[in-house]
């Protein structure tokens, strides 16, 4: 396994994230080593499709890309809540383009639609949206996993494994900061 000790994980929530694409994810990560700093609109505890709360360490305000190795967005409602503030819109944007890993599940690339990023991109997400991305000038594949550049995309929550798993590959290549 791959040794993320000094790595930080930015995970961009709101409410009715789907539970396990966020919890999955943040402990595979921290058990590697990775410090995961869940990311909130506001302070307030941020509740699951199916109950499970997550406390925000930050809000989107007390953060800045330079401080993070890679972006994490669960799918769920939460995308769809982030991507009408313009600041976790603005975020992304500038985290895809700072050219760190950014991985997406499910419904997450709707952030990432709205960040307008997805041009040229080969990506994958939950069928629902899938009309979505490639309006927005992606090409839509049906795979597990697929990477495209820094952008990691990733269907449902049964592809886990495989998105977890290329969520540290990409990490465990980014030099730990300060060094």
């Amino acid at each position: 396994m791959a040794e993320l000790t000094g790595k930080r994980v930015a995970m961009l929530l709101a409410k009715d994230f789907e539970d396990s694409e966020a919890t999955d994810p943040k402990q595979y990560l921290e058990a590697r080593g990775a410090e995961v700093v869940i990311i909130g609109l506001d302070h307030e505890p941020i509740t699951g499709k199916k109950g499970t709360v997550l406390k925000p360490d930050k809000t989107i305000d007390e953060v800045t890309v330079e401080e993070f190795d890679a972006l994490v967005i669960p799918g769920g409602g939460s995308p769809e809540n982030l991507r009408i503030d313009d600041r976790a819109v603005a975020f992304t944007r500038r985290f895809v383009e700072s050219g760190k890993p950014v991985a997406a599940i499910c419904h997450g690339p709707q952030l990432l639609i709205s960040a307008d990023v997805l041009r040229g991109r080969t990506v994958t997400c939950v069928k629902k949206i899938r009309d979505d991305v490639k309006n927005a000038g992606a090409i839509y594949v049906d795979e597990a996993v697929v990477i495209d550049g820094n952008l990691i995309t990733s269907r449902v929550p049964a592809d886990l494994p495989l998105f977890d798993e290329a969520i540290v590959k990409a990490l465990a290549s980014v030099p730990v900061q300060g060094q």
